[in-house]
């Protein structure tokens, strides 16, 4: 039998002479307030910053308070990285505060808890006026998104027309700069034995159904199906969070709903695919495409060049896929090589 060491060394030794794949460009859109799994993948997002495997281009948001973009700038700003351009819906679906995205105005004292410069949404640019601008920048098919709220922003986004930041229309904008959309939307498998109206798409359903028809490039879709086999440990929100006095993470899942509560995953989901999805943290569907029906219903058709997919776990994965959301979302601040060297407020 052929002696496998030495290919496999010669394998090894190409891997490594091989130039690293830089960093990858992420635009996260989210309902922040609307559910604690937002806050933790945007942790994540951080975390896979700091080890050097993305850049957080932007952050949009799908909840209309204007508490939503403050404490997205807290976060980012205890992570050491307070410049990142947030960008707001307007006339969104979801006006109500939201049951942590009032931390953003928490005092210790006569100071903020969480320090950030953007106290307000409505200081904040309209979302797809600022995705525009980001994306613009861009190199060419460089840019995977993150879409863990409603598709309000991004079917605003295929609706502009060419300005200032690029003659592009919103689709050709989008077909040029954009290699993946990763989804937490719909669902694929019946939920205790029904069909399950997923709650991203309800709650906007004329754009939930837009996305899935104009979008042009491939979808990857998390459905409910995948946050729920994945439930957050609290365990982890008790002690891992627990090395600085105050963490906005922790504090906004214990106030969304206290432990003891394994929260489901959901939002993690799709930002773990988006920047590892090469990792085998899930399984993919047949190709075909997501149909979101007048009721929010979402069915899935096989077609072999059909640009969607939708993730899949399999007992093997919920283990290793479980133990990775949570060490990443629980990873504590620290510059990272894109960030100059720069401390960070959370430690």
């Amino acid at each position: 039998m052929r002696n496998p060491i030495p290919a496999l060394l010669a394998a090894l030794s190409l891997a490594a002479a091989a130039p690293a794949a830089g960093p990858t460009g992420i635009l996260f859109d989210t309902d922040i307030g609307n559910d604690c799994d937002d806050v933790l993948a945007l942790g994540m997002i951080h975390a896979l910053q700091t080890r050097g495997e993305c850049r957080l281009l932007a952050v949009t948001i799908t909840k209309d308070h204007p508490d939503a973009a403050a404490f997205t700038d807290a976060i980012n700003t205890f992570y050491g990285r307070g410049d990142i351009p947030i960008g707001v819906v307007r006339n969104g679906p979801t006006p109500e505060q939201g049951k942590f995205n009032g931390l953003a105005n928490q005092k210790d004292g006569d100071k903020l808890r969480y320090p950030h410069d953007l106290r307000s949404g409505a200081d904040a640019p309209e979302a797809a006026t600022l995705i525009r601008r980001v994306l613009a920048a861009q190199p060419d098919g460089s840019v995977v998104i993150a879409q863990v709220g409603f598709s309000s922003n991004l079917t605003k986004l295929l609706d502009t027309r060419g300005d200032d930041a690029s003659p592009l229309s919103g689709p050709d904008l989008v077909k040029a700069k954009v290699r993946l959309l990763s989804v937490m939307a719909g669902a694929f498998q019946p939920i205790k034995g029904k069909r399950h109206l997923e709650y991203n798409v309800i709650k906007d359903i004329p754009a939930a159904k837009k996305l899935a028809t104009a979008w042009p490039t491939p979808i990857v879709w998390s459905g409910f199906e995948i946050g729920i086999s994945l439930p957050y440990p609290a365990v982890s929100i008790q002690r891992d969070y627990a090395y600085v006095p105050h963490h906005p993470l922790a504090e906004a899942y214990v106030l969304y709903n206290p432990p003891p509560h394994n929260r489901p995953t959901w939002d993690l989901t799709s930002v773990l695919h988006a920047l590892r999805p090469d990792r085998d943290y899930f399984g993919l569907s047949q190709p075909g495409r997501v149909v979101v029906l007048d009721d929010g219903e979402t069915r899935f058709e096989p077609a072999a060049d059909g640009p969607h997919r939708y993730l899949t776990l399999t007992p093997e994965q919920v283990i290793r896929t479980t133990e990775t959301l949570v060490q990443l979302s629980s990873q504590p601040p620290g510059p990272g090589p894109l960030d100059g060297g720069k401390g960070t407020h959370g430690r």
